[in-house]
Order: C-alpha cells, then structure tokens, then sequence
C-alpha cells in the first residue's frame, strides 16, 4: 500500500509540474513583465523558492523585463555600491540565465534607511539593474502595443519619512513638489495605450501602517492619476501580501503586490475585491485588447487577476 502511495503522489507531482507551465503558456502575451517587491532578506523565507520560480516562468515564456517596487534591500538599506547586501540580497538570488534582464527598481523605505544614491549609483555596476534617478518612466513597446511604466519615489512624499530626518534623512532633502510636477507632466502627455504608476507605499489598502503614508499619497498622487484619467494601474508593494481595491469614483485599479520573500496577515476594507497574505509577485502580461495582472503565490499559481480593457 506505502509503495502504491508514493507512486501515486509522484504521479501527482509529475502532473503539476507539467500543468504549470501549460497555464503561464496560455496566458502569455505579446509583452510580458514581473513585478516583484519587498525581496530582500538574504534568500530566506521564500526568497530562494519565489527566485527559482520566477527564473522557471522566464524560461518558458517571453519575459521582457522586471519591475521592482522597492525594498530590494532590507533591513537598512546599502552603504555603497560595495555593500555585500548586493550580493546576498540580489545577485547570489537572482541567478537563473532568463533573468539576467532589465531590471527597473525604485528606493523604498528600506533603502531609505541606507544610502539612497547607491541605489542609483549600482546602475553603472551592474548590466541589468536600471535605475537612473529616484522617479523616472520609460516606454515599452511590442506589436504595436505600447504600455508606459512611470516610476515614483513615494517617501519623499509622505510627512512622515520627511520628519523622521534621523532614520530617513535623504527623504527630507527631497523637493516632493518638483516631483509631483513632474509626474503631472508626464501624465498630461501620456498617449500610449496603457498608463501603470508603480510606488512603493499603497495609496488604499489594508495595512497597519500609519494611516498618514495613505492619506498623504491620495491628496498627492491620487489627485493627480485621477485628473488625468488614463493610468489603468497604481501598483505598490511595502504592505507585504495582496492586494486588489477598487476606490470610489476613481478608474484606476489599485494593486498591493506581495513580498517575494516574507508576507503577512490581510482583511478585507472598503474597495476590496480581492486579498490574499501569500507570499508571491505578480505577472504582468500586455496586448492590444488588455492589461493583465496575475498575482502568483511561490509556485507560481495564479491567485488572481486584475483585468484592464479597451
């Protein structure tokens, strides 16, 4: 009977693994991307396993790119260039062939505790890491279809980092308001097909975070994504599970993407359409007709599915 058991539970396994890659074939798009967050804890907890999973994905369908949203670094950020947190953190982690792709990152409260420009400064050191200021876009484009990723450097615009000068000092040293112009003239000439804002901290979510970091990021950025009218998508991370909040009277769709190493607990609030304290990170895949967010647990199974059409 034991050896009918472990035979059967093989089998099972064998059916899994081969199920999963038929599932991220049949949902890939003509532009695909990762979206991960909240990572850096020395490959323990699920780093290692989410990491092995995101390279399993890469290879078998066509990843363009990853998003990192911040807290690539934990638990005080980097010295330099040289910290070995690079090493441990990122690089020893990171190291399945498919990828060693364009990796865009912004600075989260993590990095902010270390030293922010070395954030910046790693771009020269390394062939894949992208960051060339703390809030930048860029544009990708495939078959015609074109999405703009505009990323923002949220603690510079929360009150609380920028009085906390003690833990946070390069928050303060930062003009938020040159910031917020910026990416009001970004928004106003934004004509791709799709418009995502990516940030660390969530402008609405479950969270018991100082409610200050939501209420400062929705008289801000909220203000400005809903006078222009044509972001799809604000994603963030910092809250450590997932996310999905519909606001009212707003268009956007509101994502809390997972940590890619450790989670925590989740409830429902106001907006919610779905939430899961999963560790994880999210696939993003792109056409012409839609904008998909799959939320991924460190399998690789899809939780769920934020949906944008035209």
């Amino acid at each position: 009977m034991k050896k009918i058991f472990l035979i059967a539970a093989a089998a099972l396994l064998s059916f899994y693994a081969q199920a999963q890659p038929r599932t991220w074939k049949q949902i890939e798009k003509p532009l695909n991307f990762f979206l991960v967050n909240d990572l850096g804890r020395n490959g323990y907890y699920e780093q290692k396993p989410i990491a092995e999973t995101l390279g399993e994905i890469a290879e078998t369908i066509d990843i363009e790119f990853v998003v990192a949203a911040g807290d690539v670094h934990h638990f005080e950020g980097v010295r330099s260039v040289d910290d070995p947190l690079w090493m441990t953190n990122y690089e020893l982690i990171y190291t399945h062939p498919d990828l060693m792709m364009p990796w865009y990152a912004i600075c989260g409260n993590h990095e902010y505790r270390g030293n922010t420009q070395a954030v910046i400064d790693y771009s020269s050191k390394s062939a894949r890491w992208n960051v060339p200021s703390r809030y930048y876009t860029f544009v990708k484009e495939e078959d015609g279809v074109r999405i703009r990723i505009v990323m923002i450097d949220t603690c510079p615009l929360i009150d609380k980092y920028r009085e906390d000068v003690e833990k946070y000092g390069d928050a303060s040293m930062q003009d938020k308001d040159a910031q917020l112009a910026w990416l009001d003239g970004v928004l106003s000439e934004a004509s791709e097909e799709w418009v995502i804002v990516v940030g660390h901290h969530p402008v609405y979510a479950d969270t018991d975070k100082n409610e200050s970091e939501r209420t400062d990021l929705q008289a801000s950025i909220d203000k400005i994504m809903r006078k222009h009218g044509n972001v799809d998508m604000y994603i963030c991370g910092h809250i450590h599970n997932f996310q999905h909040i519909r606001a009212k009277d707003s268009g956007i769709e509101y994502v809390v993407n997972s940590s890619g190493s450790l989670s925590r607990d989740v409830k429902p609030v106001e907006g919610t359409i779905f939430c899961s304290p999963k560790e994880g990170f999210s696939l993003i895949t792109v056409d012409g007709d839609s904008l998909n967010l799959h939320m991924m647990d460190k399998k690789g199974r899809i939780l769920h599915t934020v949906t944008c059409t035209k």
